[in-house]
């Protein structure tokens, strides 16, 4: 965690599936909590797994309660003057606009916690994730484990009926385990395209 002089900074908490973004992220906030700060928690709307649409809930079941947001400027609109602590998870979901959010509240003297997927299921970067890494104070990268091999998973693995799911497929498709492995980069298979759309072109 940072500790400047100042007390405005951000902090991100990054990487694949299953990783424990939102189980940290969580704990930051509680620990805020506790420490008797003003803490509001963000989310995007498109998150609405486990615990439903008005909490962040880890795979592990811990959850806190959370308001859904569609774009970086309702997080603006809904900051308190008083509020100390500013935590957004599922931060990949949001527009580009969350990196100049992050940096007025850092500079208001906010402290910015921001947790999302670094890389979509291609191992690309996903969102605004990469520019949010590259201005914070604090960068935490989370591996989980490849599910194929053991050894340390920096991939998501994107699922269609069991098969890797084609590079031309959506970015952005929510879902837990039916749909995502955590793999390592070994392990991690992005067909070149989707013969069966192709055809029907």
């Amino acid at each position: 965690m940072y500790h400047g002089s100042h007390p405005g900074w951000i902090e991100v908490v990054c990487g694949v599936m299953f990783s424990g973004k939102s189980e940290e992220l969580i704990r930051r906030v509680r620990r805020a909590i506790i420490a008797r700060r003003q803490v509001q928690v963000f989310k995007s709307h498109l998150d609405a797994r486990y615990a439903g649409l008005y909490s962040i809930s880890s795979h592990d079941g811990r959850e806190i309660e959370a308001a859904p947001v569609d774009t970086s400027a309702e997080i603006m609109r809904l900051v308190r003057p008083e509020t100390q602590l500013v935590a957004i998870d599922e931060a990949q979901f949001l527009d580009t606009g969350i990196v100049s959010v992050a940096t007025e509240l850092a500079s208001r003297g906010v402290r910015v916690v921001v947790a999302g997927t670094d890389t979509d299921f291609r191992g690309e970067p996903f969102g605004a994730m990469g520019h949010l890494m590259a201005i914070a104070e604090t960068v935490d990268k989370l591996q989980a484990i490849c599910v194929v091999c053991g050894d340390l998973a920096c991939r998501n693995q994107r699922l269609i009926d069991g098969q890797p799911a084609p590079y031309n497929s959506p970015t952005i498709m929510v879902g837990g385990q039916e749909a995502y492995e955590a793999r390592c980069r070994h392990c991690h298979q992005v067909p070149a395209r989707d013969e069966s759309q192709t055809a029907l072109l």
